[in-house]
């Protein structure tokens, strides 16, 4: 059974930056990044795919977030810089197996396995 283990949450004020983490234990071809802000579904907001470091970003993040592949292979970063109010949101991170490249990324069907989520403020 493959478990994620998210960290990095917290307050941050506008225009600062923030970096969430999260450890896989087990095998996984692509990891995302989803948020759910209050009132609102939640959004997948990027992936990377391990092997070829492909990443992908939802508009709204795109120039702003970066995922990576931490030293360990196991972990996973998003880097999040001149943070918005909106972006106010519990974030989660999700694994996929399925060696699958592309495609609709952003639905929460291709992944098996969920983080437990981490708070995120955005706050003067």
């Amino acid at each position: 059974q493959v478990q994620l283990e998210e960290s990095g949450g917290g307050s941050v004020q506008p225009g600062g930056s923030l970096r969430l983490s999260c450890v896989v234990s087990g095998y996984f071809f692509s990891l995302a990044y989803f948020r759910r802000a209050p009132g609102k579904g939640r959004e997948a907001i990027a992936v990377i795919y391990i092997g070829s470091n492909s990443t992908f970003y939802t508009d709204s993040v795109k120039g702003r977030f970066t995922i990576y592949q931490g030293s360990a292979k196991n972990m996973v970063h998003l880097e999040m810089t001149s943070v918005e109010p909106d972006d106010t949101a519990v974030y989660y991170c999700a694994a996929s197996s399925e060696e699958k490249f592309g495609g609709r990324w952003w639905h929460e069907r291709r992944y098996e396995y969920w983080g437990q989520g981490t708070q995120v403020t955005v706050s003067s």
